[in-house]
C-alpha cells in the first residue's frame, strides 16, 4: 500500500468528520493540490481544474516542482490557461493515491490502511472535497471550473451541489452520466484486478501485489483512451524483431502489443489497485439525473443539467472518443443551455480519441484559450 505524492504538493484538511454521499464518513481526511499564478485582491480570477481518474495535482511545473506536469502544454504563462492572468488550482481526487485521502491512506481509527474499509466513494464526494479546498482559500466564486474526463463528471456535480460557485465552466471529454459501453469496459478492468490472486480482497502489499490484474486493467484502459485510427497510423501491422527469442507461447508478436505492455508496466506500480477500483466504480455510479438526495429527476439527465446555473459554458470533445463520445458533450451543452447558460458544444476532429485533450494541444489549446479570453 503506497501513496505516490509529487514534490511540492500541498494539502488541505477536510472538515472532520467529512460525510460521504452513500453513507459513512472520513476523519482527518485531506486533499492534495497545487497552484499556479497569483490570486488577485478581488479573489475573482481563480480557475479550478478537476482531473481524470489517474492524474495527480501536478498539472504543470511550478515553484514547488519544476518537473513537467501532465498538462504542461496547456497551463502556464502565455499558454491557453494563462497563469499571468489566472490563479489556477488543480486538486487530486478524493479516493486517489496521489496525496488525497483514499483506500491506500491510513485510517486514523485503526492506524492501518483503509483498504476496502474506505467508505463507498461517489463523484459527488470528490466534488464536495474540491469545493472545500476552494472555500478554504477564501474564494467564493470561481472564474471558471474546468473538468476533463472523470473531472468533467466531478465539475458537473460541483456546480449542481454548490450553486453559484463558478461563473463559467469548460467540460472537456466529460459526461453527465456513464454509458453502458464505458461501464462495461470499467467493469472488465475491475474484474481483472479482483481476479488476480494477489489482490486478496484488497489485502496486498508490495511483495504480493496484483500486478497482472493491474496490467490487464491498464491495457484495457489505454485501448479505449485512443482510437482505432491512431493505433493503425502509429503501429499498423508492424511486428517485433524476427530474431527476438520466443519467451512464451502466444507471447508478444506485434509492436502494438509491446507498446501496451510497456505502458502498463510503467503504470502498475504507480497507482494503488484499491484506489483504482473505488474511483472506477464512482464513475459508473454517477448520473446527474439524480437529485442530491438520491431521488430521480424523472430519470432525465437533461433535467439534472438544467438545474446547474452558470453564465457561460463550453463542452468539447474528440470525434474519435469511444469512451466519452461526442453525444455526451452535446448533451451537456444542451442541458446547461436549458438552465439559462450561454452554452456551446464544439466537436473537434482529433484522431487521438479520449486522450486527445492531453496530447492534441494544437486543437484543444486554442479553443480553451478563446473561451477564457472571453470571460
Amino acid at each position: 500500500m503506497t501513496e505516490f505524492i509529487p514534490p511540492g504538493t500541498r494539502f488541505h484538511a477536510l472538515p472532520s468528520p467529512f460525510p460521504m454521499k452513500r453513507g459513512g464518513e472520513l476523519r482527518d481526511a485531506r486533499i492534495a493540490y497545487e497552484t499556479w499564478g497569483e490570486l488577485n485582491r478581488a479573489r475573482d480570477n481563480a480557475v479550478l481544474i478537476v482531473t481524470g481518474l489517474s492524474p495527480d495535482a501536478h498539472a504543470a511545473a511550478n515553484a514547488g516542482n519544476a518537473e513537467p506536469g501532465w498538462w504542461e502544454a496547456m497551463l502556464g504563462p502565455g499558454k491557453p490557461i494563462d497563469t499571468d492572468r489566472w490563479f489556477v488550482v488543480c486538486v487530486n481526487s478524493l479516493g486517489s493515491c496521489k496525496g488525497s485521502t483514499g483506500p491506500a491512506s491510513v485510517d486514523p481509527s485503526t492506524g492501518k490502511p483503509y483498504r476496502l474499509d474506505f467508505p463507498e466513494l461517489s463523484i459527488e464526494d470528490g466534488a464536495d472535497a474540491a469545493h472545500e479546498v476552494v472555500r478554504g482559500m477564501g474564494i467564493e466564486r470561481l472564474a471558471c471550473l474546468i473538468g476533463n474526463s472523470m473531472g468533467g463528471m466531478t465539475a458537473l456535480a460541483y456546480l449542481l451541489r454548490h450553486p453559484g460557485s463558478a461563473r463559467t465552466h469548460i467540460n472537456i471529454s466529460g459526461s453527465a452520466h456513464a454509458l453502458p459501453f464505458s461501464i462495461a469496459i470499467r467493469s472488465l478492468q475491475r474484474e481483472a484486478i479482483r481476479l488476480d490472486p494477489n489482490w486478496n480482497n484488497g489485502d496486498y502489499d508490495e511483495a504480493t501485489y496484483p500486478e497482472s490484474g493491474m496490467r490487464m486493467a491498464r491495457k484495457l484502459g489505454v485501448i479505449t483512451y485512443r482510437s482505432a485510427l491512431e493505433w493503425d497510423g502509429r503501429f499498423g501491422r508492424v511486428r517485433l524483431e524476427s530474431d527476438r527469442p520466443d519467451e512464451e507461447p502466444f507471447g508478444l508478436e506485434f509492436q502494438v502489443e509491446s507498446y501496451l505492455e510497456g505502458h502498463a508496466r510503467r503504470f502498475v506500480r504507480r497507482f494503488d489497485p484499491n484506489c483504482y477500483l473505488y474511483l472506477s466504480r464512482s464513475m459508473d455510479w454517477f448520473d446527474l439525473a439524480e437529485h442530491a438526495d438520491g431521488k430521480q429527476a424523472d430519470g432525465d439527465v437533461l433535467q439534472g443539467l438544467a438545474r446547474i446555473r452558470v453564465d457561460k459554458a463550453l463542452a468539447i470533445g474528440a470525434s474519435t472518443d469511444i469512451l466519452f463520445p461526442l453525444q455526451q458533450q452535446q448533451q451537456i451543452a444542451d442541458g446547461l443551455r436549458a438552465g439559462g447558460a450561454e452554452a456551446e458544444f464544439l466537436p473537434l476532429e482529433s484522431p487521438q480519441g479520449h486522450d486527445a485533450f492531453l496530447v492534441d494541444i494544437e486543437r484543444f489549446g486554442p479553443v480553451v484559450a478563446d473561451f477564457l479570453a472571453g470571460i
